[in-house]
């Protein structure tokens, strides 16, 4: 099994997606639980789009939305990854990390750790310099990790997508950039960013 990871942390195992993670996909977007912080649950026609276009961005460009499987048992738990913005009266940043992971496996550290792995794998193997973080104000938990990961608060803003009245309007933005002319072995993350004009 460990030859189908890109990379892994240690609990984690970042991989491309199959056929048989669309049911598991579909019903962690369908659980009203799981998308509190989003506008609505999806439909399954809507989570396999979703897939297969996760599956084009990786094959296309190396990098995107990756299955995250928890290694002990290879059992798929959910998505962390990098994903394309332009979102430039936001922010300068042009790449995204999210994640989402079904309920049963919250609380036990994998946000943490695999969002950091991730960023590990942005920064050293892909060598991006700038990422971002969004989420609505009132998400409060995936705010926490982007805490944890190293991310500078940067500001709040109305996400251009969403409704004025929607609850989830206000969002805010975090960012973290990488160090390359440090001489550290570990990863020199500036955490200074500054919120764009």
């Amino acid at each position: 099994m460990k030859n189908k990871y890109i990379f892994q942390s240690e609990r984690l195992g970042f991989r491309r997606w199959q056929e048989s993670d669309k049911d598991l996909f579909s019903a962690m977007n369908a659980d009203p639980i799981v998308m509190k912080y989003f506008p609505k649950p999806l439909t399954k026609e809507r989570s396999d789009w979703l897939i297969d276009k996760f599956e084009q961005d990786l094959a296309g460009k190396g990098y995107g939305i990756w299955a995250v499987d928890r290694l002990k048992d290879h059992q798929f738990i959910g998505f962390i990854g990098l994903a394309d913005i332009d979102m430039p009266d936001v922010t300068s940043s042009s790449i995204e990390i999210a994640w989402r992971l079904d309920k049963q496996f919250w609380k036990k550290g994998y946000a943490v750790e695999g969002a950091k792995t991730c960023l590990d794998y942005a920064f050293q193997t892909l060598r991006m310099d700038e990422i971002c973080a969004f989420t609505s104000t009132i998400n409060k938990p995936s705010e926490k990790v982007m805490e944890r990961i190293g991310m500078q608060r940067i500001k709040t803003f109305g996400h251009p997508k969403l409704e004025i009245d929607s609850p989830l309007k206000q969002h805010v933005l975090y960012q973290i950039r990488y160090d390359y002319s440090s001489i550290s072995e570990h990863c020199a993350y500036i955490t200074k960013a500054q919120a764009p004009d």
